[in-house]
């Protein structure tokens, strides 16, 4: 038998509220082992929550998120995206990607950059391309840890 893609309904992604910060660092957290994700404090999540898509679980608890900030002159980072273990595979990364270049837009980024230091295949998708660090915005290239072995992917939107 040949497996067939399914396509799964979009998951409903809203923007982070007040009550979520705690959740969406313990969320982060489960990541920061494996090097997926830089360790950042609870009062991070607090700081920048206006920056924060939300995807809730079954139990209304967070089941992943992403971030998008605006570097200003018409660019934006994506960062602190992961979806929890759980619940990969599901659609929601894909949603919230979408929401992510949605808000993007709407910033008028007319470039947006992410880094991972995973396959990269849901950014490349989605048209990302990789570039050398050097052309994403230097305040956010700079804070990359070359130990962790990221890599610098843009989509011009």
């Amino acid at each position: 038998m040949i497996p067939v893609a399914v396509e799964l309904p979009a998951a409903p992604v809203r923007p982070a509220r007040p009550g979520d910060a705690h959740a969406l660092y313990a969320l982060s957290r489960a990541f920061v082992p494996s090097g997926e994700l830089r360790a950042r404090p609870p009062h991070h999540y607090r700081a920048h929550l206006r920056e924060f898509l939300v995807v809730e679980d079954a139990g209304g608890r967070p089941a992943g998120c992403v971030a998008v900030r605006d570097e200003g002159h018409g660019v934006a980072v994506l960062h602190n995206f992961c979806v929890a273990r759980g619940s990969q595979g599901l659609g929601i990364g894909s949603a919230l990607l979408r929401a992510a270049l949605s808000r993007a837009r709407r910033l008028a980024a007319g470039r947006i950059f992410t880094a991972t230091r995973g396959s990269a295949v849901l950014f490349l998708r989605h048209g990302f391309e990789p570039v050398a660090p050097e052309r994403a915005p230097a305040a956010w290239a700079s804070a990359l840890d070359p130990d962790r072995g990221s890599r610098v992917y843009a989509l011009t939107l």
